[in-house]
């Protein structure tokens, strides 16, 4: 599965756009491969990073980048994911990304602005959801003798190299599973809690009124 993709500039850094990020329990800590993401684009842009495709390794998770033009596209994915898919992946997202002109992209300043190409990010993720389509097969199938000349790296070594990152994020993501981090919770959360508000409150006033309404009996006798 396809979950988290950003596009980033390798000059300075700058991430450029992201995808929608795939929504499902896991969700609570995305944010936390999102900055590994980050790390690994800031990595490249010093001049760490110098291959133009590679694979890191992370939890059960890997990414994977490529590197055209001055521009890297990052896909994180499941580890049982097939690579060759992920690059295919991100090599229709770089030919997308060079239709647009290079000195409208170079002139962004502000990270994830460039919203324009967060559709396209969308749409052609759609294409990828599946490995089992017919599109995605034969692209498994083709040239199946041909390894992908990729280097493959965990992502403790990369935080090896920096230490200011390791101090500032945890050594694993938390947990999943922790119902209170849940989004389908908060989205419980928001339906429920105005309906409950005003339940509480309709109890309250009935409440008050038949209080007032015994206190005047008692007082008329």
């Amino acid at each position: 599965m396809v979950k988290l993709t950003i596009v980033g500039r390798v000059s300075d850094g700058l991430p450029l756009a992201q995808g929608l990020r795939y929504v499902n329990q896991e969700n609570g800590y995305l944010s936390f491969y999102q900055k590994q993401a980050q790390i690994i684009l800031q990595e490249i842009s010093r001049g760490a990073l110098t291959a133009s495709k590679m694979t890191i390794r992370i939890d059960h998770h890997c990414f994977n980048y490529l590197i055209e033009n001055g521009v890297v596209f990052i896909v994180l994915c499941d580890s049982s994911y097939p690579r060759k898919l992920a690059f295919h992946y991100l090599q229709d997202l770089q030919k997308e990304f060079e239709k647009f002109d290079k000195t409208l992209t170079d002139k962004i300043t502000r990270p994830y602005s460039f919203v324009k190409f967060d559709g396209i990010i969308a749409n052609i993720r759609r294409q990828y959801i599946d490995t089992r389509t017919q599109a995605n097969l034969s692209k498994l199938n083709a040239n199946r003798r041909q390894d992908i000349d990729v280097v493959t790296k965990d992502m403790s070594n990369i935080l090896g190299r920096s230490p200011e990152t390791v101090e500032r994020l945890p050594a694993t993501p938390p947990s999943a599973s922790s119902i209170w981090g849940s989004p389908r919770l908060e989205v419980i959360a928001l339906k429920w809690t105005p309906i409950m508000i005003i339940v509480v409150a309709s109890m309250v006033l009935l409440w008050g009124s038949l209080v007032l309404t015994d206190y005047f009996i008692i007082s008329s006798w």
